[in-house]
């Protein structure tokens, strides 16, 4: 038996908030369906986040008032002679009707090779759509015995069962990570599923979430950040192909740094970011209202300061103004920092950090701020949780942070000095 844990606001990512107020503000869940969906606790928990986050005016919310209906007279009763007539033609259509649909079957197993199985047959009778019919007539239309539907019906309610468990824990995982794709469920749900007896495949997760309408649809969005017309130094690329390729064999070894849109209610933010390529990292963040280099800057000096080891250390980017001008080169200078900067418009040549960027606003941040404090809030949120549980398939589906943990401490192994 599950033990009950009680919950706290800090348990509800201000993400989460926002996307259960839009799905109840869309008409499609009410407030109370959406906190037992969820299992958010607190009677009046959604109804909060609705009054505080909402665009609709919830001070007020109750049932809709049900006025008296009119009343309507009451129609004379059939003659005997009458009712035999309707009751001819009500039999002539049914009829009619049951012949149509044979006919129809026998085209589908004659023209495409469809068959009516027994779930079908299960589900009639489950949701008696046919008043009256009998289990012992329903097997007799159908072709097959008692045993056979008795056996079909109780496999079928384990398998209900048990994707009614799987759709829960991925609820519960999407709680914190709405738009994290099947096959990382696939990976995380691995444990919990054995221990829960269930064996599933990664095919029939991908048929239960398809069936359920859970599959992640993508995004696209486009917003330019770099301005690379300008009269600053621009540094080789130390990524390219040759024979002097930078490619890391550890954590704080390269570091990619890009810039993101990030727009509010209020007014457009945007987002720096500096990602660890060995680890997939976000070492370094800063959510900022314009684009000056003192504000991007802030993302490459919390990298820094987090930096553990004073190995050297390789800082690619695209090139943009911020990233040549003479006060973030002073920032390189004085930690001894190599610059590789992209030489063309390509976005793959810095197609590392243009991915973290697409995850946390593709996967993480879904909903508008609105403002800028709010927008700190939720990066911030999204920055832990995709750095300490969301799994890479580039890392063999380790996290971020384990990944970087566990470079550190080889490396510390193998004499790095510490920073």
């Amino acid at each position: 038996m599950d033990q009950w844990v009680k919950r706290t606001q800090k348990d509800y990512t201000l993400a989460f908030k926002l996307a259960v107020v839009d799905q109840v503000e869309r008409g499609e869940l009410t407030y109370g369906q959406a906190q037992e969906r969820y299992g958010i606790q607190g009677a009046s928990t959604v109804l909060v986040w609705l009054r505080k986050h909402g665009r609709q005016d919830w001070k007020a919310a109750s049932s809709g008032f049900k006025g008296p209906t009119p009343m309507q007279e009451p129609s004379k009763p059939l003659t005997p002679e009458q009712r035999i007539k309707e009751l001819e033609v009500q039999l002539k259509q049914a009829q009619e009707k049951a012949q149509f649909f044979e006919a129809v079957i026998h085209v589908l197993k004659r023209e495409h090779g469809v068959t009516i199985n027994k779930k079908a047959c299960w589900q009639v009778l489950q949701e008696k759509l046919v008043q009256g019919l009998s289990v012992v007539r329903a097997c007799q239309y159908m072709g097959i015995s008692r045993q056979a539907h008795y056996k079909a019906l109780a496999c079928q309610r384990l398998r209900d069962e048990q994707q009614a468990s799987v759709v829960a824990m991925v609820d519960e995982k999407r709680r914190h990570q709405p738009r994290i794709g099947t096959r990382k469920l696939h990976f995380i749900l691995k444990e919990p599923l054995q221990h829960a007896g269930i064996k599933l495949g990664r095919d029939a997760l991908f048929d239960i979430l398809r069936h359920e309408r859970m599959l992640v649809l993508p995004k696209r969005a486009y917003h330019k950040t770099t301005n690379s017309h300008h009269r600053f130094r621009r540094h080789p690329n130390l990524l390219k192909d040759t024979a002097a390729k930078v490619v890391p064999s550890g954590c704080e070894q390269l570091w990619v740094a890009d810039i993101t849109y990030l727009p509010t209610k209020e007014k457009p933010a945007y987002l720096s970011l500096v990602t660890d390529a060995y680890s997939r990292k976000i070492v370094g963040w800063h959510v900022h209202e314009g684009l000056e280099t003192a504000q991007v800057s802030q993302a490459l000096k919390m990298a820094l300061r987090n930096r553990q080891t004073s190995q050297k250390l390789v800082h690619h980017s695209d090139r943009g103004i911020q990233y040549c001008s003479a006060e973030y080169q002073r920032i390189h200078d004085r930690h001894e920092i190599t610059c590789s900067m992209t030489d063309g418009y390509d976005c793959y040549q810095n197609a590392l950090a243009e991915r973290v960027n697409g995850i946390l606003k593709m996967e993480f941040l879904l909903h508008r701020p609105a403002n800028l404090e709010q927008a700190k809030t939720m990066v911030s949120e999204s920055v832990r949780l995709y750095n300490e549980q969301r799994p890479h398939l580039s890392l063999e589906y380790k996290t971020p942070d384990a990944m970087h943990r566990a470079s550190l401490a080889s490396q510390l192994r193998l004499g790095f000095n510490p920073a």
